[in-house]
Parts: C-alpha cells; structure tokens; sequence
C-alpha cells in the first residue's frame, strides 16, 4: 500500500467541461484505488488505468485536434508518453515487479494534479470560448478559507 497522501476528486479539479470532468473524476477514483490497493489487486487495477486512459487520452486528443487546438502537440505527445510508461510498468508489474507499480501510482497521482490545471483547463477555455464566446464558468463549493478570512 502507498504511502503517499491519496488523491482525492473535488471541485478543486473541476475545468467547466462536463464531459472532461466526469473523465477526470473517473480517472481520480481509479488512483485512489491503485493507492490503497493490496498488491494483489494491482494487475487488474493497472490494466484498468490503462483502458481508462486510452479512453481518456483520446477523447482529448480528438477534442483538441477537431477545434484545432493551437499547443495540441505538446499535450497529445504527454498523453502519448503517459500511455507508454502505463504499458512499460503493467509488463513489468506481471513479471513481478510491485514496487514500480508504486512508483508509477505515484508519479500519476503527482502529475494529474498540474496536468489538469495547465494543460487541460486551457483546452477547456479553449473549447468553451470556441463554442459560447468565453471561459468556462466553474463554481468551487469547497473552496477552503484561512483562519484570517
């Protein structure tokens, strides 16, 4: 079991893109389970991930390459590097390896987070602004005040 903080879905992660965001929140749940997965569950939760983020990845590249998103190749190329590093660990977790399954667990868990915030709610401004005129609208219900406040 990881040791790391799991990850957890929240408004925080929300882009203002329905469709992106049940993604993402689909994407969140798998983690949280690869996180606190027994070493047993980990092949059939990998290969999970895996057929998750094939879907994932390719309805975002399309998305990005039918409204012809402008930095689209950088972000396809990362979706690309992600879906090989997946691939390269679920070979090595079946030969035994469970410590890089951990260790890719985390690394997802670390990425998501900044992947979604840069590159992924750009394309949402992106796609929003191409078809309403403007940025996504996203409410924060859970949005955490200091004591200051």
């Amino acid at each position: 079991m990881s040791h790391t903080a799991t990850l957890v879905w929240g408004d925080h992660l929300l882009m203002g893109h329905a469709p992106m965001d049940e993604l993402h929140e689909e994407f969140v749940e798998i983690i949280a389970l690869l996180q606190t997965a027994e070493d047993s569950e980990l092949p059939k939760l990998l290969q999970d991930m895996q057929t998750h983020l094939q879907h994932h990845f390719a309805e975002e590249d399309e998305w990005m390459l039918s409204t012809s998103f402008p930095p689209r190749e950088c972000h396809i190329d990362e979706h690309a590097a992600v879906l090989k590093s997946v691939a390269e660990v679920r070979e090595k977790l079946a030969e035994g390896n469970v410590a890089i399954c951990h260790d890719l667990v985390r690394a997802l868990a670390d990425w998501f987070p900044g992947h979604a915030t840069h590159l992924d709610s750009a394309l949402a401004h992106w796609m929003s602004k191409q078809r309403f005129g403007g940025k996504p609208v996203v409410i924060r219900r859970n949005i955490q005040t200091s004591a200051s406040d």
